[in-house]
């Protein structure tokens, strides 16, 4: 679908913003999704505020001004300044509660949405990723497994808070090298298989890289690059190199429409740009949604080495094509 025509039909009364074959609206999903077709997205793609609480507005505000709140300011690590991060562990019970009562309200509304044997993959974190999948699958979604994105974030391996010298030889949670991203389906209609899905829906399946070779579920992948975070220094941003592999994967015959509904900054609708994918991203932070319309563009331009060798893709024009 044309971006303009994307807008006509997705837009609504909401402010937005045209890309290449993309659209960002300025809006809260959770008000948007009742209010678009149902079965009109084919896949979506997101990087969800996994404890809720930390995108708060005044959580966010404390980390702006360096005072934490549920963000913990990590100590340097061997010379590397880390970056902020939610405290999981900090959440109470009622937090907890909060957190399945989110995700399974915010399901049953991308379940409407979604087309029948649409795929849902959602990043996460060791910490949260079974309380999180298990209310997205009670809401009615397929769980159709992980796919394990290897990283090295320098996240966890701290020694004991406040006794680090007393406890040298111990660390409180072992040092983070992966990040789980939950993958779901909305069901087949009953009696359908997936190539009827493919072809009234065109969905169902997982696309393969243009060599031939399945999809596969573990992606070694790099930290997000400095020259992405000097685009958009979102706490949550994700690296194109992995990106454009996920969202390649999302449309299994490369056609259709994938959401974000909680785009950031806007790196995966600027990896379905730069793949010539239809997307839509959705953001309630004011902040973000401005950063957006620059990135967006910005980021879809960057060559990336690793998506290009894993995709087999070459780059002609703004877009990248198999090869």
């Amino acid at each position: 679908m044309e971006a303009n025509l994307l807008r006509q039909h997705y837009a609504l009364d909401y402010e937005s913003s045209v890309f290449s074959t993309s659209i960002a609206i300025f809006a809260d999903c959770f008000e948007w999704l009742p209010r678009i077709p149902a079965d009109s997205i084919h896949a979506i793609v997101t990087d969800p505020p996994y404890g809720v609480k930390e995108y708060d507005f005044d959580q966010l505000e404390k980390r702006a001004n360096g005072n934490g709140g549920v963000w913990r300011i990590p100590p340097s690590f061997d010379g590397h300044q880390r970056s902020p991060l939610p405290r999981f562990t900090a959440l109470d019970t009622q937090e907890r509660k909060r957190i399945q009562e989110f995700f399974h309200g915010w399901a049953a509304l991308t379940l409407r949405t979604l087309r029948p044997g649409g795929h849902l993959f959602l990043a996460s974190n060791a910490f949260l990723c079974q309380m999180v999948f298990d209310a997205i699958a009670d809401a009615g979604f397929e769980f159709r497994g992980q796919v394990i994105r290897l990283v090295q974030t320098l996240r966890g391996g701290d020694r004991p808070k406040n006794a680090e010298q007393e406890y040298s030889d111990v660390c409180s949670m072992p040092r983070g090298c992966y990040e789980p991203w939950g993958l779901f389906r909305r069901p087949l209609l009953n009696g359908m298989r997936v190539s009827d899905c493919l072809r009234e829906f065109q969905t169902g399946g997982l696309r393969r890289k243009p060599d031939g070779t399945p999809f596969e579920d573990v992606i070694s992948s790099e930290r997000t690059p400095q020259r992405e975070r000097n685009i958009a220094n979102h706490p949550s941003l994700k690296p194109q190199s992995f990106l454009r592999q996920i969202v390649y994967a999302s449309l299994p015959l490369g056609q259709g429409t994938v959401l974000d509904p909680f785009m950031g900054s806007g790196s995966t609708v600027a990896a379905a740009e730069a793949l010539g994918y239809t997307s839509i991203g959705i953001e309630r932070h004011k902040d973000y949604y401005i950063i957006s319309q620059k990135a967006i563009p910005a980021f879809a331009q960057l060559p990336t080495r690793e998506m290009q060798m894993s995709l087999g893709l070459r780059r002609t024009g703004s877009h990248l094509v198999g090869i």
